[in-house]
């Protein structure tokens, strides 16, 4: 595969997916102005959650996030100095662009059901991550 080529993943959305694009930019950074720090804003998934028995199953989330954090974990062993990545986001934001469907966040929002607030999956999950340091991703 030559140098800028991925292949080629897409969501539901079209939102392209690919965490070696990631990796990538960092590098291409780094090269560029040295020994900076790096901070990765605002990266997740927008899907449409499964909503099973008051359990939100969001397995795609956890996986793109995944994917992109072992590219964040390659770059610190290269030497970039990344020193954060926020995940996006925390709740729901709902966009009006497809009719409302669109999840973004860790913890849902139940629009049917006074704006229950119910933590899916990927919240534990995430948790996890971030209690153990990365250790346990």
């Amino acid at each position: 595969m030559l140098k800028g080529e991925y292949p080629a993943e897409y969501t539901r959305w079209n939102w392209e997916i690919c965490p070696d694009a990631l990796h990538d930019a960092m590098k291409r950074i780094h090269a560029r102005y040295g020994d900076i720090p790096i901070y990765i804003t605002e990266n997740g998934l927008g899907d449409e959650d499964l909503v099973v028995n008051d359990e939100i199953l969001d397995e795609p989330r956890i996986d793109y996030i995944r994917r992109h954090l072992f590219a964040c974990q390659q770059a610190i062993e290269e030497g970039i100095k990344l020193k954060g990545y926020y995940a996006w986001s925390w709740i729901d934001l709902l966009s009006w662009l497809n009719g409302y469907k669109k999840q973004y966040g860790f913890v849902y929002v139940d629009r049917d059901n006074k704006l229950k607030r119910i933590k899916k999956q990927s919240y534990f999950w995430y948790q996890d991550i971030i209690a153990t340091n990365g250790v346990s991703l």
